[in-house]
């Protein structure tokens, strides 16, 4: 009889934790982060600054590509006139330049690298924050990011599309 009366309780312990585990409503939200970012004020700054970077970096590379040409086109056309010595010595300047070139271009790619880091880490850093502010104070189980293509499908009538609160959170219209 205690034997039987135990498993009752057992039964019915389990029944209604089973009942308050379905009965708890998780919320889910979306958002495209990409699409918010780029809704950003400073979004637009930050793209300005790594253009006029790059720019730099191109135009400085294009002006030793211009001193590279001009002078292999001296050497072509004098060669015919210089001594072994000089013309040894004019092909190793034509190549010293072009390895200066090459290590330019090297070290300019991750200095453009290095930059965008630099001026979009602050956006990002203050959009994620935005998204767990909003996903906390929503009560949120999950929020999902469609812009990072984790997320292969999403019932829109069951997930929030949680883009107006992150706005509102950013001050963004």
């Amino acid at each position: 009889m205690k034997r039987f009366v135990s498993i009752a309780v057992l039964i019915v312990v389990i029944a209604f934790a089973g009942k308050n585990a379905m009965a708890q409503n998780f919320k889910f939200g979306h958002i495209n982060s990409d699409e918010l970012i780029q809704a950003m004020p400073e979004y637009d700054s930050a793209t300005v600054k790594l253009e006029k970077f790059r720019k730099e970096l191109v135009n400085a590379l294009e002006l030793m590509s211009v001193e590279l040409n001009n002078k292999n086109e001296a050497y072509q056309k004098d060669s015919k006139n210089l001594s072994d010595i000089v013309k040894q010595t004019k092909e190793q300047e034509l190549i010293d330049m072009n390895k200066r070139i090459q290590d330019f271009q090297a070290n300019a790619q991750t200095q453009l690298q290095n930059k965008q880091t630099e001026v979009f880490q602050p956006i990002y850093a203050k959009v994620d924050k935005a998204i767990k502010d909003v996903g906390k104070e929503n009560s949120f189980f999950y929020v999902f990011d469609v812009a990072k293509g984790a997320l292969l499908y999403f019932d829109e009538t069951k997930s929030v599309n949680v883009m107006p609160l992150v706005k509102t959170k950013l001050g963004l219209k």
